[in-house]
C-alpha cells in the first residue's frame, strides 16, 4: 500500500463546477443559520471598497479648507501656502503668516508698518 495516497488526492472543479460549488457553499451556510457570516463578509467587503472613496474625499475637502493663494504682501508674487503656517515668500523671501484666507507679513514687536503712496510734485507760481 502507497503511504504517499493521501498527498496525492487533487480535488479538480473546473468551470461550472466551481459556480455550483460556491453557491453550495453559500446555501449550507444559510441552512445552517450562518447567513450572518455571509451578511458580515459582505458589509465588510462594501466597507473595504468605500473607505477610500470617503478618505479621498474627506482630503479634497481637507485641501480647499486649508490651503491658500494669496499674492505676497511685499512683491505681489502670487502663490500658496497652508492655513495658520508661518512662510517665506519664495520670490522676496519675506517672512510672512497665512491668517484667515490671507498673506500677512510677520514684523518684529514695536514695529509699524506702512504703506507708502507717491505724490505727484507740482509748482506753485509766486506772482
Amino acid at each position: 500500500m502507497n503511504q504517499n495516497s493521501l498527498n496525492n488526492l487533487q480535488l479538480s472543479i473546473t468551470g461550472f463546477g466551481r459556480i455550483l460549488t460556491i453557491i453550495g457553499f453559500a446555501w449550507l451556510l444559510a441552512a445552517l443559520g450562518l447567513g450572518w457570516l455571509v451578511k458580515s463578509f459582505f458589509v465588510l467587503l462594501a466597507l473595504l471598497l468605500l473607505a477610500p472613496v470617503v478618505a479621498f474625499l474627506g482630503f479634497r475637502w481637507w485641501l480647499q479648507k486649508n490651503i491658500v493663494q494669496d499674492a505676497c504682501p511685499v512683491c505681489r508674487y502670487e502663490f500658496t501656502g497652508f492655513n495658520g503656517a508661518e512662510i517665506q515668500c519664495p520670490n522676496c523671501g519675506e517672512a510672512v503668516q497665512v491668517e484667515q484666507g490671507r498673506f500677512k507679513r510677520l514684523t518684529p514687536v514695536g514695529t509699524i508698518d506702512v504703506d507708502a503712496v507717491e505724490v505727484s510734485a507740482t509748482t506753485i507760481d509766486d506772482s
